[in-house]
Order: C-alpha cells, then sequence, then structure tokens
C-alpha cells in the first residue's frame, strides 16, 4: 500500500509540475508586453547603433558635424558654419538676441532689448520667420512650415533654417552690420 501511495503521490506532483512548466514558458501576451527592445536596432552583424542625447555647453560646438549633416550643410561649409554658430550664440541653441547665458546655456540675463527676434544657434532673425515682414516676407515659414520663435530653439530645426537662407542668399544673412558712430 505504502508503494501505491508513493506512485499516486508521484503521478500527483509530476500532473502539478507539467501545468506549472507549461505556464511558465508559455509566450506572453503582447497586448500586456511591450514587443519593443530595449537594445540599440543593430545595422550591420556586428555594428549597433546608439543614440546619445547632445549637451549643449557655451562655446562648444563638438556637436556640428552630426547635426550639421543631418541639416543638409555640406561639409565644406562647416568652417564657416562653426565661426558663425560661436559668434552668434556660442553654441547654445536655446539662445534669444540680447541673452546673456552659462556655460551649460542655462539663460543668465538679458541685456539687450531691441533684437528679441533672433533666435537659437543660427540667431535667425524674425525678418525669415515672421509671416508679415516686409522685406522677406517669412521665407522660413512659407518654405518651412516654421512660422513661431519657439519652433526655431529646436537645434536642428535652425540649422535646416539657415540651411534654407544660405541656400537662397549665401553668408549674407549673418554678414555683421556696420553702425556708424
Amino acid at each position: 500500500m505504502l508503494v501505491a501511495l508513493r506512485s499516486i503521490a508521484a503521478l500527483t506532483m509530476g500532473l502539478i509540475g507539467t501545468v506549472f512548466l507549461t505556464e511558465s514558458v508559455s509566450a506572453p501576451n503582447t497586448g500586456v508586453y511591450s514587443t519593443t527592445p530595449s537594445y540599440p536596432p543593430r545595422t550591420g552583424p556586428e555594428t549597433v547603433v546608439a543614440e546619445t542625447a547632445i549637451v549643449f555647453k557655451h562655446g562648444d560646438i563638438s556637436w556640428l558635424p552630426t547635426l550639421a549633416a543631418e541639416a543638409g550643410w555640406p561639409e565644406d561649409t562647416w568652417e564657416k558654419l562653426a565661426h558663425i554658430i560661436l559668434r552668434e550664440s556660442g553654441g547654445c541653441p536655446g539662445r534669444i538676441g540680447g541673452d546673456r547665458v552659462n556655460p551649460d546655456c542655462s539663460l543668465r540675463k538679458v541685456v539687450v532689448w531691441y533684437h528679441r527676434s533672433d533666435t537659437g544657434l543660427l540667431q535667425i532673425n524674425g525678418v525669415h520667420w515672421k509671416q508679415d515682414h516686409p522685406e522677406y516676407v517669412g521665407l522660413v515659414c512659407k518654405k518651412m512650415g516654421v512660422c513661431t520663435q519657439e519652433e526655431l530653439l529646436d537645434p536642428l530645426i535652425n540649422l535646416k533654417a539657415g540651411k534654407l537662407l544660405y541656400d537662397v542668399a549665401g553668408w549674407s544673412p549673418w554678414t555683421p552690420i556696420k553702425r556708424e558712430k
């Protein structure tokens, strides 16, 4: 009788184990679990693409080749583009004309109020993005659909808008104005 009880117990344990094992290896419900991998997608058998966030710092434009290429600027323009970005915004994408910024590109204070339409990395002027300006009649707004200053604070959009201006007028939108004394 003891042998019979052990056999029944073993059989029962085997059935219980099979049920739990079956549950533990069943496929997850895709409606509940994310199917998005947590690792970067592969572009080749051994290449892993990993996106890194750009940290903007005043005076540092080490990010320029990446964003300039993505915005469509030819490599032979990058040296001049770098000079203009450093002169106009110091490499701080959130800078608006008249702003003084800290080394981390955060706003320190506004010191000049008369050219507040100058925006972002390239200090795109309101004559280029405002819809009602008589000279360029909002070229950036008409061609790109970028019609607000806020949109131009995005570094990539700013560089694309700058590329549009460059294609139309060369470097002239960034030629410093000589003021009479």
